[in-house]
């Protein structure tokens, strides 16, 4: 029995788990804050000195935490790209966020290459505020000296790993990582270098894209470190999903995601064909308003929380008196409509109450994202159960109305680090792969994430009634934007 760990470097902390090898089981957990705030504002991408994830990664790992840990994998934030000159040297401050300035590069690139359909067939996705090849168009059209100066790009977990290893001259990534660049194409399994010199106007280094399995080196110490990978990978990686399984997120914009055994060339732009940490694939769809639909319910109706919310849209029932709330309230990508807003419709006398109202804003926000479910569903990516993230999960409003809404069961897990988690089953299995203990086909069973399962049950007819009813109303409002 060994012990492993994984980390996750957030936007705004670095959280260790150590794991059993064999079970998963947590045994210890290490936390620290990133020592400097993302200094957003200026009209420009937020900048942060890379250094700052090393000096909380250091602070996370104090008091012996990884003491007796064989090996260690890492998970870190998606989109941050960190631009080296030819010796290694940060040539700025780690990029990570996306404003408005990067959304005219990434229009801008989208024009360059013949428009969203090229981009779908080039990479899987078409450029986005945040993304990574978006980024070097900016840099490349503000600041030209870096973008001269750039040798090499490496993203966040890359750049952790190359430092916990001493800075080797070989430097890896993964599937997942690279597959969110827009300069990797997750059908292919290649990179697009042409696209790199279209946005930043000249060639440079890439790392190496390793198996799933496979470890990125070992340190002096005989510290076997995991090639890493992306947030949303190792959170999937962390929960045990599988094929037949999706994952619905619920923030402030909500996205789905499945596991399919190959990737999907979307020409609309709606799915973004990611790689998984696998060696499986990860179809994202995302909507553009999700728990913010409620939050606006809930200041329109004057309540203090989303618990308030719920509460009041549990007095209503299934359909809200016929009221239904296409959530459209930041434009939508998810039908593509970016300039539409959101539209309430059925209001009678009977049905203009507070309690219909909250229910209807639940129903809109869960009827958006069964519309993103569908897109997947019509590619033919199967969905026999939906993992329910974030905190509104847990509302009761929420647990309601999803089965029923989804068509399917619903999994409820119990908060936890599920990307520090994903990243230590990543060294566990790296290990086991090195030792000649794990196949580097089938990664390390672990105990699932401890979770509250919800069915549809009676509820399917009902719910399935009601997802017409909003159906209706969109195709109505806004003929085949879906």
């Amino acid at each position: 029995m060994g012990i492993v760990a994984g980390l996750d470097s957030s936007p705004d902390f670095t959280r260790i788990v150590v794991c059993d090898t064999d079970t998963g089981a947590v045994l210890r957990q290490g936390y620290a804050p990133h020592p400097v705030e993302s200094p957003a504002g200026g009209g420009r991408p937020s900048d942060v000195d890379p250094q700052a994830w090393l000096l909380s990664l250091g602070e996370a790992a104090g008091g012996g935490l990884l003491e007796g840990v064989q090996a260690i994998g890492v998970s870190a934030q998606q989109n941050a790209v960190v631009p080296l000159d030819a010796q290694g040297n940060t040539v700025r401050p780690a990029m990570v966020g996306g404003d408005k300035r990067t959304q005219v590069a990434a229009a801008d690139l989208v024009d360059a290459l013949g428009g969203r359909e090229a981009w779908a067939q080039a990479v899987g996705c078409v450029p986005q505020a945040a993304q990574p090849v978006t980024k070097l168009r900016w840099m490349a059209r503000t600041e030209p000296e870096n973008a001269q100066r750039t040798a090499i790009l490496l993203q966040a977990h890359d750049w952790l790993v190359w430092q916990l290893l001493g800075r080797p001259v070989r430097r890896t990534t993964d599937r997942g990582g690279a597959s969110g660049t827009g300069y990797w194409s997750a059908a292919t399994g290649g990179y697009r270098p042409d696209l790199v010199e279209l946005a930043l106007g000249h060639q440079v280094m890439l790392p190496e894209v390793i198996g799933p399995a496979d470890a990125a080196g070992t340190t002096p110490e005989g510290l076997l470190i995991s090639v890493g990978t992306g947030e949303t990978m190792a959170a999937a990686f962390g929960l045990g999903i599988g094929l037949g399984d999706a994952v619905v997120s619920l923030g402030a914009s909500g996205s789905v995601m499945a596991v399919h055994p190959e990737a999907l060339v979307d020409g609309s732009g709606m799915i973004t064909a990611l790689a998984d940490a696998t060696g499986m694939h990860l179809p994202v769809v995302t909507t553009l308003n999700a728990v913010r639909t409620l939050r606006g319910a809930a200041e329109l109706l004057g309540l203090p929380d989303l618990e308030s919310l719920s509460d009041l849209a549990m007095k209503s029932t299934p359909g809200s008196h016929g009221l239904v709330l296409l959530p459209y309230l930041e434009g939508e990508r998810t039908p593509n409509l970016p300039h539409t807003a959101g539209t309430l419709a059925g209001l009678r006398r009977e049905s203009m109450k507070a309690e219909h109202l909250a229910r209807a804003a639940f129903e809109g926000m869960l009827c958006g994202l069964a519309d993103a479910l569908d897109v997947l569903r019509g590619r033919g990516v199967e969905v026999r159960r939906v993992f329910l993230l974030g905190p509104a999960a847990e509302l009761p409003a929420v647990q309601a109305a999803a089965p029923a809404l989804f068509g399917t069961q619903v999994v409820v897990p119990q908060p936890a680090d599920y990307a520090a988690i994903g990243a230590a089953r990543q060294a566990a299995w790296a290990l086991g792969a090195s030792q000649g203990t794990l196949d580097v086909r089938n990664p390390p069973v672990w105990q699932g994430a401890v979770a509250q399962v919800l069915e549809p049950g009676d509820e399917l007819a009902v719910g399935q009634a009601v997802r017409q009813q909003f159906v209706a109303v969109r195709e109505q409002t806004h003929p085949g934007a879906l």
